[in-house]
């Protein structure tokens, strides 16, 4: 059973800053939570790398979610409460291809190779702007395909309409964080790409060391690693923050 929480004695704005693919997640969370505290969430959504830049240019908010590795550069910076920091989960990298498309063999970094170097058309998110996208170019580079892949990679985060772009037929392939492929209609997810080749994000949220809403902060972080809330995270998409260790 999901936690209860006594209704406070006034409701605490919370503004919550979140990467894009915890956001079909927390869509379907924080509605439960206003309604079982009264307190209201406001919930911003983007791309990580510029959600990271954007707090560290002076931007506010109570509660971020981002992967751990942009977490560790705020913290240098002394941007959260000592402690605050709760891991909520893990995504990896999945391969999205249309929904009528024939689903190729993702089981092996031979395959994957083979799949990237058929496909015509691949899409996955700004190598600039988050961390999976950086990480897939080296992929390509230790397959030794970086030079076939270079014409045929278009560059879109899953927040900006990257996902869409397979669904719509613009490409064949859609290399995306999990969590952004399976709300999408009109694809599929042929599969995860194998451990050696993936690039999981380990999601955290953390408190702003600035919040003036830290006690509701407080609250609607434990809401969400609640473990009762575990099998709606594993529906998204996402494995225990400690899957693999």
């Amino acid at each position: 059973m999901v936690m209860a929480f006594s209704a406070p004695l006034h409701a605490a704005d919370l503004r919550v800053l979140a990467g894009g693919a915890v956001q079909p997640i927390l869509q379907s969370l924080t509605p439960q939570f206003e309604k079982a505290t009264g307190i209201t969430v406001e919930l911003h959504f983007g791309v990580v790398g510029s959600l990271q830049k954007r707090v560290m240019s002076g931007e506010k908010a109570d509660v971020l979610l981002l992967p751990v590795a942009l977490i560790d550069g705020l913290d240098k910076a002394a941007a959260f409460r000592a402690q605050s920091r709760t891991a909520l989960g893990r995504v990896g990298v999945g391969v999205a291809v249309r929904e009528n498309a024939r689903v190729p063999d993702v089981s092996t970094p031979e395959a994957v190779r083979a799949m990237l170097l058929e496909a015509r058309t691949v899409a996955f998110p700004d190598p600039k702007l988050t961390p999976s996208g950086g990480h897939l170019l080296r992929v390509f580079e230790q397959l030794g395909i970086a030079e076939a892949m270079q014409p045929k990679i278009t560059f879109k985060n899953a927040i900006d309409g990257g996902v869409n772009l397979v669904r719509d037929g613009q490409v064949d392939i859609g290399l995306f964080i999990v969590t952004e492929v399976l709300p999408v209609k009109g694809v599929k997810l042929a599969g995860v790409l194998p451990a050696s080749m993936q690039s999981y994000a380990v999601y955290v949220a953390a408190i702003a060391a600035d919040s003036a809403s830290a006690e509701a902060a407080s609250r609607f972080v434990k809401f969400l690693a609640d473990p009762a809330l575990h099998a709606q995270w594993t529906a998204a998409g996402f494995d225990p923050a400690d899957a693999g260790k």
